[in-house]
């Protein structure tokens, strides 16, 4: 039993030529569908700077502008982060895969060092059966931390600093928060609308960070 098992393993762990060509074909196809689908995260990324560039040039074209573009830039924001949490999930599965093949066959190739068996089971079960590796959450929370939280803060700052000194700069705490008002909309309840916003997304952010490291937490095996 013990020189089955052994010649099980020997060749589970032993690719002749050809099978080694298709794994090296197989990997240059999921790195250039990850670069494909990099490219879409991007550009969903531009179209959010691009928004807020417009938003911001709206905003401060005069002392007498309204402030109200910022707000729903606010939006259209997250919007652009929803779909690019979508497109997150697409290229994590490609990105992934990758990943594996190099951690799992190229890297023991110039190492040495055995990897466990497993790992040819679990990429061809992916292959067999795809699914997502991350959910819409914690791809949303991803791009958040990266990208997103750099462009809210952009915005939140410009909201601010619009309402403090234009169309002169506020001399009291009534008046800057009277600046806030939106219609009928008392500035208080703006603000702290406004408030709540940006500390869900935050809390948001750190949530789903600690969805991440739960994750991956100590040895277990997975891809994504």
């Amino acid at each position: 039993m013990s020189v089955t098992a052994s010649s099980e393993t020997h060749r589970q762990h032993t690719f002749n030529s050809a099978e080694m060509g298709a794994i090296a074909h197989l990997y240059r196809g999921e790195v250039y569908r990850s670069t494909i689908w990099r490219t879409r995260l991007d550009n969903t990324t531009n179209w959010a700077i691009v928004t807020m560039g417009i938003a911001l040039s709206t905003t401060f074209s005069s002392p007498e502008a309204s402030p109200l573009p910022l707000l729903l830039v606010g939006l259209l924001i997250a919007v652009f982060l929803g779909m690019e949490a979508r497109r997150y999930r697409y290229f994590n599965v490609w990105r992934a895969r990758a990943r594996w093949m190099e951690t799992n066959f190229y890297a023991p190739i110039f190492t040495g060092e055995a990897r466990d068996d497993s790992w040819q089971v679990i990429l061809g079960r992916d292959y067999t059966a795809p699914r997502h590796h991350i959910s819409f959450v914690r791809a949303a929370g991803r791009r958040l931390r990266r990208n997103y939280v750099w462009i809210l803060a952009v915005q939140v700052i410009a909201y601010y600093g619009k309402i403090a000194i234009h169309p002169a700069p506020a001399s009291t705490l009534a008046e800057f928060v009277d600046r806030a008002a939106v219609g009928p909309i008392p500035g208080w309840v703006v603000l702290i609308v406004g408030f709540a916003y940006n500390l869900g997304w935050l809390a948001f952010a750190f949530g789903t960070m600690w969805l991440d490291e739960r994750e991956h937490r100590g040895d277990r095996v997975a891809m994504g």
